[in-house]
Parts: structure tokens; sequence; C-alpha cells
């Protein structure tokens, strides 16, 4: 038996007025997840434990078979581990984006989904003004960036996602609490280095939105992790463009399979990430698939491009790998689900349950449930569960056959 996840991340969300009261699930044309369902078994899974911040990184935790409440530190330690960023044990990793204010308020939390060339000469430019011994600035993918503090800096202080606060003013969203004031420092003073940076004026000219100021979250220090195969005796490996899944694939020991063009947003190369996978279970036990795009579309609150991306998602990754398994001499099981919500009303997640469902090219039973939604996937036969025993389902299904 072989396992596939497959992860729209940001894929749930809730009835909307423009929909006629549908969900962006529910609107959206997904014949494969459809089948897949109807085919197969629903659920819904808690992936946010109560109590834990509805982020990527707690929620893609859960899906990959981790309990947050067990293993989780931080989002950046992750993103550092992807990245190749050693981490020593006083050593606390910042997430830091490029973002965009307007009037001394945050306007966008990707600063227009700037480049990653653009946003590695600016990160440069940060670091050569602002950076030391301590405070090292290290460039990554598009706006997200990373900063390692040394001495357990700004360990303890309290910084907010600025995805969570789009159009608040800057001033009352700055990190607080214990080692907040170098935090601060250093934002005020990113913002004239980056105001006045060659870049950035040449976005300005061309209409885009500037990445005039940088913004710290996430921290933590490096996780210990038990490895994937130590859990449940299986090997695999995961496909994202995302820093943050590659580094929980990295801390749990499963191989990280780079697929040309994937992007982490609405242009990524889908079908690519698809076929990746279906080739990586050659010599190995499971794969998981993640799909930034429709989390984007909402952060955004872009209905339209929702609704695109989890088609998109369908057609192209559902769909390529519901056909390579079908016609595959080896038998496999599926699960596809969103980490978290990302609602379009409120352009940030929520730690609601998501729908899943489980399908087998083996004959298996079925349940009523056949559309992928989050209302229908209420009434499924796996009812609601914890996002981390997903896996553990799963082996042991196998076992009874």
């Amino acid at each position: 038996m072989k396992y596939i996840i497959l992860i729209g991340d940001g894929m749930a969300d809730y009835p909307l007025d423009e929909l006629g009261g549908k969900t962006v699930l529910q609107n959206a044309s997904t014949p494969n997840m459809d089948y897949m369902t109807k085919n197969g078994l629903a659920g819904l899974a808690i992936n946010v434990p109560e109590g834990l911040p509805p982020g990527s990184d707690v929620a893609n935790m859960s899906v990959m078979g981790y309990d947050p409440d067990v293993y989780y530190s931080g989002r950046a330690p992750l993103e550092a581990a992807s990245m190749g960023i050693p981490l020593e044990s006083n050593d606390v990793a910042f997430r830091c984006n490029l973002i965009t204010l307007n009037d001394d308020h945050i306007a966008d939390h990707s600063a227009g989904h700037i480049t990653s060339e653009e946003a590695k000469e600016l990160m440069e430019a940060i670091d050569l003004e602002i950076g030391t011994d301590e405070l090292k600035f290290y460039p990554g993918i598009s706006y997200r960036h990373l900063l390692v503090a040394s001495n357990d800096l700004g360990a303890k202080a309290d910084c907010t996602p600025p995805h969570d606060v789009i159009g608040g003013d800057r001033k009352e969203h700055m990190p607080k609490g214990e080692g907040s004031d170098v935090l601060s420092r250093l934002i005020e003073e990113s913002i004239p280095i980056l105001e006045s940076h060659p870049v950035n004026e040449k976005r300005i000219k061309e209409g885009k939105n500037p990445a005039n100021s940088i913004w710290f979250w996430g921290q933590g220090y490096a996780p210990s992790f038990r490895t994937f195969n130590e859990l449940y005796g299986l090997t695999g490996s995961v496909i994202s463009a995302v820093d943050l899944i590659k580094g929980l694939g990295i801390y749990a020991g499963l191989d990280v399979i780079e697929v040309p063009g994937a992007t982490g947003y609405l242009d990524t190369n889908y079908v690519g990430k698809a076929e990746y996978a279906m080739e990586s279970l050659k010599n190995r036990d499971i794969v998981v698939v993640h799909v930034e795009a429709p989390d984007e579309a909402g952060h955004m609150g872009d209905l339209d491009a929702k609704i695109q991306a989890v088609e998109d998602f369908d057609e192209k990754v559902v769909g390529t790998v519901l056909r390579a398994a079908k016609e595959d001499d080896e038998d496999y099981t599926v699960v596809v689900l969103p980490d978290h919500p990302t609602p379009i009303v409120l352009r940030t997640h929520t730690s609601d349950p998501v729908p899943f469902l489980v399908y087998s090219t083996l004959e298996n039973d079925v349940d009523s449930v056949e559309t992928f939604d989050e209302d229908a996937m209420k009434e499924g036969s796996l009812g609601t569960v914890r996002g981390c025993d997903i896996v553990q389902m799963l082996i042991d299904k196998a076992k009874q056959g």
C-alpha cells in the first residue's frame, strides 16, 4: 500500500453572500474530489488544537501526523531548517516578512508578492545596514524571510502575524513584551532603508506595492522531532514550494523533493507536483503534496482567485494523482484536505474543523457523502477526528484489509 496526502492550503471557507450562501468548495467545480468522496469515506479533521494559533505550521504538523501539543515550538525554526540555517540552543528564529505600509497602516502582508530576486536585494541591504553578529537576516522566497537572534532575544515577545491585521495601524500591532524593544527598533530602522532602495523606487513606478517595512512573527527555538519512520515505520517525501512545509519534512526525516516551477502562488506547477509525487512513490511509502495557492487567494480576499485555485488543485493535482493511481497495479490510499480555513471575509486563518476524504483504489466501504465540502462532510462516517491521528488511521485500515 502506498499513501498520498494532498493538502489544499486554506481551501475551506465560510458561506458567502456573493455565492448565494455557498462556500468556495461548494461553488467551485471539483469533480475529482467529489468522485473520491463518493467512492470513499468522509469526515472532519481538527488540525488546530485548542489553545494553539491557527497557523499553517500547527495545522500542517497535524496533517503530517505530529501532535502540535507535543512538537510545536514556532513557525520560523521550521523555515530555517528548509533554508539550511543551523540554530544553536539559544538562537531564536523569527519569520521576517517584507510588507507594504500605507500611511503607517499594514496594507499588504506580502508586498505585492514581491519576487525572490527583488526581495534578496532588499534583505541583503537590511542585513548590511542593521544586522549584527547577534541579529542575522536571511533572504528566503518572495516576501518570506528570516531573522535569527542570539541569546534568547525576543523569545517571549508577543508578535502579531501581519496577515492577521491587514488595514491595521502599524504602531498598534508592533511587538510587545520582553525583548520587543529591539524588534521594534529593527522595524523602525528598516523603513527608511527600504523606502529609498532602488528596488522599491522601480516597483512604485511600475504600480506595484513597495516592500517598505519588515515585520517579525512566528518565532521559536529549534524543535525536537521523532522521525516519521520512527513514528510510523514508513519512508516518505514532501513536495511544497513553501519553506515551512519543507522544514517540517526535514525535521520529520522525509525527503524534500523540488519541483521545477513550484512557486507557492497561483501560478505554481500543479501538474508537476502531482507527477513528481507519483514518481517519488516508486521507492517510498508515502508522499505529502502541499499547494499554497488557495491560502494566498484567501489572504488577498480575492474570491475569483480562490475559486480558480481550488479548481486548479482539483483538476491538476487531485485529478492527475487519481488517474495515475487508478492506472497503476499498486494499491493506493489517498487523503485530500485543507490544513485550515482561510475565509475570504476574514483574510486570515481560523481553527474550524476542515473536510477530509479517504479514498482507496481497493474495494472498500463507502459512506453516503457525495460532495467534498464543509457541510456535506459533517455526515461522513469517519466523524470528527484529530488531524494528527489520520496517518495512523490509514495504516490501521490498511492492516485490516
